[in-house]
């Protein structure tokens, strides 16, 4: 689509379900299975309060009755990248929030925000005090382009532009200069790159009846920005959107889209498989221009950015940026090769976006408890299903126990910054799955009386235990609990509804604070 945790926003590729209110209906239901119930019930603890982490923590407890989970964040707000990642005119896809609240309403459920693991309190102090420990945080990174002067003004992380107008506080004081000139350019053409695209093109009295920030409002009603390129290293074949999002930039009033050439189209649109096919009839079909349009939009295939322009006379202002012609493999392929050529294209610009891609970073910590974190593609070690593979670590300290918590992933820590929340739920449910089936293959044997399944599984403290020894270390925290959300969301309904919107939200931890009761 994003948050060292789950709502450090994580981004997409993106959080949108477009099946959301199926994708709720199944996960609400699962919640009233038949919960199984024989021998002892782990206590997890999950980091992460986004999809990943609530719908893991969904399945397990509905699976292996009496299962506590705690929910550890970084804010002091829940549901990730729900909140800080889906776009504003998206509502529909925030309906998994109502599955998560059933999930929240469990006695065996804690919510812990405004505690950041790993920093203010130290990962392996976890270890004694759970039988289970589940990464399911987000990318809260962004891949850079690697251009000279990427960190001058007017060159924004597409990241960090959803989470300013989305109220996320990493960025609140983000304040993009919108009024530098009338064009922006952005690379990548994921759904986020569209979704930026979107922001800026539609009319502000629409966005006004969406949850975007007040501040977002305020600096896209005074915006210049008249056309957006959306620029891809490959083709329409290759591009990585998909056509809700196309559909919505071509109908947006007062904006006009730019045809694309037909020779970059595959002959045969019919022979291809029915999702592409249908996405490339659109693009191809493109929308009836519009001769009072005021803004546009375009998609520029087959260009590599090479290198940015800079005024003459100012050489903090950007001028364009130089992209490389690149040249596919197979032009019919989707998962075809490219490579540079040396013809090169110029787009004239004064704001840039990058939207490339997003990475998770590890948590200081991780290699103590047995987890190794690959930087490269910015997940955690695995085995395919979420179980960690384990790795060579000095005994921890202060552990006061000889047996370490079984680690899993779930996510985009798990998998990479990819697929819409349905996808995040059936990835989440085969992580729970792991750890129900481990959990039963040690503690769930018939050959094994009651009592000497309890011996095998000693209560672990979970939340209490890791305040206690927090207090004992003098860790001053100041934990944000699930009834102090709803203070912070009943407030923010309040707000809002003043205004005639759905929610105001708060983009400031002290002001989320200052509301929650603490």
């Amino acid at each position: 689509m994003l948050i060292k945790s789950s709502s450090r926003l994580v981004f997409n590729a993106r959080a949108v379900c477009r099946n959301a209110p199926a994708v709720q209906s199944i996960a609400r239901r699962s919640l009233h299975d038949k919960a199984q119930s024989s021998g002892p019930s782990p206590t997890v603890a999950i980091i992460g309060s986004g999809p990943a982490g609530f719908y893991t923590a969904q399945k397990l407890m509905r699976t292996l009755h009496g299962t506590k989970v705690d929910m550890y964040e970084q804010l002091p707000v829940p549901f990730g990248l729900v909140r800080f990642g889906v776009a504003p005119d998206h509502p529909e896809v925030k309906n998994c929030q109502d599955t998560f609240q059933d999930v929240a309403a469990s006695p065996n459920y804690t919510f812990i925000g405004n505690v950041h693991l790993g920093h203010q309190l130290p990962l392996p102090l976890l270890a004694k005090h759970y039988d289970t420990i589940v990464f399911a945080y987000g990318a809260s990174k962004d891949r850079r382009l690697g251009l000279e002067g990427e960190d001058k003004p007017h060159i924004y992380s597409a990241r960090a532009f959803v989470g300013w107008y989305n109220g996320l506080p990493e960025y609140r004081d983000l304040s993009p200069d919108l009024q530098a000139g009338e064009t922006a350019v952005v690379v990548g053409q994921g759904n986020v790159a569209l979704d930026v695209a979107r922001t800026l093109l539609s009319k502000v009295e629409d966005l006004k009846k969406t949850d975007i920030t007040e501040y977002a409002l305020e600096a896209l009603s005074q915006s210049n920005i008249k056309h957006v390129h959306v620029v891809g290293r490959r083709g329409p074949m290759q591009a990585a959107f998909t056509i809700k999002e196309v559909r919505e930039l071509l109908h947006l009033d007062d904006v006009n889209f730019t045809p694309i050439p037909d020779e970059l189209f595959p002959l045969d649109l019919k022979a291809l498989p029915r999702p592409r096919r249908r996405l490339l009839e659109l693009l191809k079909k493109g929308s009836p221009p519009n001769e009072k349009a005021t803004k546009s939009w375009s998609l520029d295939f087959l260009l590599a950015p090479k290198s940015l322009k800079w005024g003459a006379e100012n050489s903090r202002k950007l001028e364009g940026v130089v992209f490389s012609r690149t040249k596919l493999e197979d032009p019919n392929s989707s998962e075809s090769k490219v490579s540079s050529t040396d013809e090169t294209v110029t787009l004239p610009t004064s704001t840039l976006f990058r939207s490339i891609g997003y990475k998770a970073e590890a948590i200081p910590g991780m290699e103590e408890l047995g987890a190794n974190f690959d930087e490269r593609k910015g997940t955690v070690e695995h085995d395919g299903t979420g179980r960690v593979i384990p790795i060579e670590t000095v005994p921890l300290s202060g552990s006061g126990t000889s047996k370490r918590p079984s680690l899993y992933c779930s996510g985009w820590v798990k998998r990479g910054p990819t697929g819409v929340i349905a996808s995040t739920m059936t990835d989440a449910f085969q992580t729970a799955e792991a750890i129900i089936a481990d959990w039963k293959k040690a503690f769930h044997n018939d050959d094994i009386s009651s009592v000497a399944q309890q011996n095998l599984a000693p209560e672990r403290l979970g939340w209490q235990g890791v305040l206690r020894d927090a207090k004992t270390m003098q860790i001053d925290l100041e934990p944000v609990h699930w009834d102090n959300w709803q203070s912070i969301d009943k407030e923010e309904r309040r707000i809002g509804e003043s205004r005639g919107k759905p929610r105001e939200k708060f983009s400031s931890v002290d002001e989320m604070l200052q509301v929650s009761g603490k």
